[in-house]
């Protein structure tokens, strides 16, 4: 029982090793492709000497030297072939681990659904034979990991989520973003998962620097009581220091309570619009592997 109870506030590698199973049945998000190693996606690249993959109808845009001759003339209709170019790109986690990440009142805590997050894409990577990589975040500290290939990579990512830096230097958003950008290589697969507290214009700027050239994906990590305060009462708060008590029989203070979360969700929305990049929600009492699914 308390092993299970610390799991719902910490990670640990035996945790983290157990995503392998569920896993198996998920695929990372696709599009662009810009690496140019082996490994097992299908590029929207079409050219002469990769693996054929299927016949399609032609469609505008297509490569002419591309076009089935055989099934067009059979049809009458233009077909083209697909090809499977086997491309390596690298994919980055980055991982918030800062004090507001470390709450929930249901579920487990943001920072453990943030690490079971990224547990599991780092698995599916893992078995799509992509480079892993990744950074570790909190309020004083930032690691970044070099994406390597294998399962030792896996690891050393898993390693660093339960032995989290702690130092003394604060830390902001913005600086972590900053050196995110100046960490990865052009066309890999970031994905950024956080609450997101703090985001501003200038970490926005950066984030459009990086969806110009990286498949960038964000996940909002949030906990049910911050979309909606409990029914009326008082409600006691503690990060085992300082302690507030919240009146929700107060209206007006329930009523800008969800507007300001709104406010935040609304923002990312309309700023993963305007990038062209994908935002995903997960709470934290919500299954990792079926939110990814």
């Amino acid at each position: 029982m308390e092993k299970h109870n610390s799991e719902l506030v910490s990670v640990s590698l035996d945790m983290l090793i157990k995503l392998a199973k569920p896993a198996a049945s998920l695929k990372l998000f696709r599009s662009r492709i810009r690496a140019s190693h082996s490994g097992g996606y299908v590029s929207r690249t079409k050219g002469r000497g990769m693996e054929f993959d299927e016949v399609r109808m032609y469609q505008p845009g297509d490569d002419i030297r591309s076009i089935d001759w055989r099934v067009t003339a059979r049809t009458g209709k233009t077909h083209t072939k697909l090809f499977r170019e086997e491309r390596e790109r690298p994919v980055f986690i980055s991982v918030d681990y800062r004090a507001s990440m470390q709450f929930a009142t249901r579920g487990v805590f943001k920072s453990v659904q943030a690490a079971k997050l990224a547990g599991l894409l780092a698995w599916i990577a893992e078995r799509h034979g992509d480079r892993i990589g990744g950074q570790i975040f909190t309020d004083t500290a930032c690691r970044e990991l070099k994406p390597q290939n294998g399962r030792q990579a896996v690891l050393h990512f898993f390693n660093a989520l339960v032995n989290a830096e702690t130092k003394q230097t604060a830390i902001s958003l913005e600086q972590v973003i900053r050196r995110l950008s100046h960490h990865v290589k052009p066309g890999s697969l970031i994905y950024i998962i956080s609450d997101f507290r703090g985001i501003n214009q200038t970490i926005e700027n950066d984030l459009a620097k990086l969806a110009r050239h990286c498949e960038l994906i964000m996940i909002l990590v949030y906990d049910p009581l911050e979309s909606h305060l409990p029914a009326k009462g008082r409600y006691r708060f503690t990060d085992s220091t300082t302690d507030i008590v919240v009146d929700t029989g107060d209206k007006q203070r329930v009523l800008n309570y969800q507007q300001k979360f709104q406010q935040h969700c609304t923002y990312l929305q309309t700023l993963a619009k305007k990038l062209n990049i994908r935002l995903i929600r997960c709470a934290s009492n919500e299954k990792p592997a079926e939110v990814l699914r």
